[in-house]
């Protein structure tokens, strides 16, 4: 009976491993142009893939951290935004909604996210980005996102930044496969590229 309880913990020992390697993040790099790098990971229990871009810029985190919060403004450089609005405030977090225009014949996307700052003892800046869909009621001609989670961080380097952002999200609805693997090496790189753009101005 010893031997057998030893063997039973043990392939739960197994199983769990298992779990956490199949969960382990392997980012394959899709795109690496203009000094942005696009890479892309398997989600577990997803059809779509979670995105990661990574790109340096001359500016300050403080620069970065103004064009973010100016959460209407932001939508110019944010890949499909078509308008965006600021819905609450308080102290480290706030709450922003969004919609986005999408390729014919995939319906308008929405998403309401909740967003957490958070200062580092290095003068890095993360701001994690969460889904919150049932924060608002849903908009007609809109399908809401039913899943972010994501980040952006900003990591001084010299007279440069550093800045990641990472976010796996579940659109929603029905959407082609070539349009979800469209958009998650587009919209990484087109909006680091503009954000790139106004941060160095």
């Amino acid at each position: 009976m010893g031997s057998l309880h030893r063997i039973a913990v043990l392939c739960g020992l197994t199983a769990v491993l298992a779990t956490s390697m199949a969960q382990a993040e392997e980012w394959k790099v899709a795109k690496n142009e203009q000094g942005i790098k696009v890479s892309l990971s398997e989600v577990p229990g997803s059809d779509y893939k979670a995105y990661q871009g990574v790109a340096l810029m001359k500016t300050t985190v403080a620069k970065l951290r103004a064009l973010q919060e100016d959460v209407a403004g932001a939508c110019a450089w944010i890949h499909e935004c078509k308008s965006q609005k600021l819905l609450e405030h308080e102290g480290d977090q706030s709450w922003t909604y969004s919609q986005f225009n999408t390729p014919w014949p995939v319906t308008p996307r929405d998403s309401v996210l909740k967003i957490t700052t958070l200062e580092g003892t290095d003068g890095s800046l993360t701001r994690n980005l969460e889904g919150v869909p049932t924060y608002l009621p849903e908009e007609k001609g809109f399908v809401r996102v039913t899943e972010v989670k994501g980040f952006w961080k900003f990591v001084p380097k010299g007279d440069q930044v550093e800045v990641t952002y990472q976010v796996h999200t579940n659109p929603g609805g029905s959407v082609p496969a070539m349009v979800a693997n469209k958009f998650v090496v587009d919209a990484p790189f087109n909006t680091l590229k503009a954000l790139k753009e106004r941060a160095e101005k």
